[in-house]
């Protein structure tokens, strides 16, 4: 194993399980720590982030560049976890099974446009 591939992996799950367990303490109200549990998200956040440089530069790639297509990808991977993730709350825990099926499928049909956008059609 590559010395990056290796650093990329410990700061990805340790920024993983900082950014969840945030969020965790954030939205289950029964914690009452919706104050700790943003900072500890915002700290998963960032070393995350760091992650990606660092990984980056370990790998000596360029830094990524900011474009248009790259902004629109980004968007277009948020607009689809968002559908997806308030179709599963529809469905689990607001009971609302059928529209939460087909906001969870239309998330799903988001995502998997980002395939063509990114890789393109050949």
């Amino acid at each position: 194993m590559k010395k990056s591939t290796f650093v990329a992996m410990i700061l990805g799950t340790v920024g993983g399980i900082l950014f969840a367990l945030g969020m965790c303490m954030a939205l289950i109200p029964e914690w009452n720590a919706f104050q700790p549990g943003v900072i500890m998200g915002v700290v998963g956040a960032v070393v995350l982030l760091v992650m990606v440089l660092v990984w980056r530069k370990m790998e000596n790639k360029a830094p990524v560049k900011l474009s248009g297509k790259t902004i629109g990808a980004t968007l277009i991977g948020i607009v689809g976890a968002l559908l997806f993730g308030v179709g599963m709350c529809l469905t689990m825990v607001w009971s609302n099974m059928v529209v939460g099926i087909i906001v969870g499928i239309a998330g799903i049909v988001v995502l998997l446009c980002l395939i063509p956008f990114i890789k393109g059609l050949k």
